[in-house]
């Protein structure tokens, strides 16, 4: 059997800590469980990363890494206007946190969880960072085919957009009401597009 490298091993970790945490919660994720899901031993544990810390560290980069804005494109410029474009998007990141409410569950638990741990302060920080520019990225991605200008500057709503879309995560795994977070969508959409002054293209 080839021998895996280490920087191998310890991505396959962070993806076996995400199962554990997203199944049965952080505390549940212990290095003898994050091993057993992984199929390895506690030794690779060990080689492969300094601590069962580094190791949360990279479940927050990996799945931060792999949230991308690709799919969400298209909508925007498929919608009609600012509005159904932000409603399209919000409604499309809430069926994906349908799609594995663990998943979403693991990470509010991760963030919490290295806001208390002081080798872990910093992450939170990184982490939201890298969500405002995502949304900093839908924002720029929606101005051109809709012919618009924002009222506010654009790192500031990408705040908003963030802000709106933690909200809605975590009032839909508390109740699991589509429709109450359907109406929170439509209200979001409504409030996202006052920020925008949408113009008529001109023909050339």
């Amino acid at each position: 059997m080839p021998r895996i490298p280490a920087t191998e091993r310890r991505v396959a970790l962070a993806r076996a800590a995400l199962v554990v945490i997203a199944r049965d919660g952080l505390a549940a994720a212990t290095t003898r469980a994050i091993v057993a899901e992984a199929g390895m031993s506690l030794a690779s544990f060990h080689y492969a990363v300094p601590s069962r810390e580094e190791l949360l560290r990279d479940v927050v980069d990996l799945v931060v890494a792999e949230e991308g804005t690709a799919a969400l494109v298209p909508l925007l410029s498929r919608a009609g206007s600012v509005r159904e474009a932000a409603r399209l998007a919000l409604t499309a990141y809430l069926d994906h946190v349908k799609q594995d409410p663990g998943h979403e569950q693991a990470m509010f638990e991760l963030t919490q969880h290295a806001l208390r741990t002081p080798g872990l302060r910093d992450l939170p920080a990184e982490q939201y960072e890298r969500y405002h520019a995502l949304a900093i990225h839908l924002l720029n991605a929606a101005t051109s085919p809709h012919h618009l200008e924002w009222r506010v500057p654009i790192p500031d709503l990408a705040r908003l957009l963030v802000t709106v879309a933690d909200g809605l995560t975590l009032a839909w795994l508390a109740d699991r009401d589509d429709a109450a977070a359907a109406r929170t969508i439509e209200l979001a959409a409504d409030a996202i597009a006052l920020f925008a002054d949408e113009h008529v293209a001109v023909s050339a």
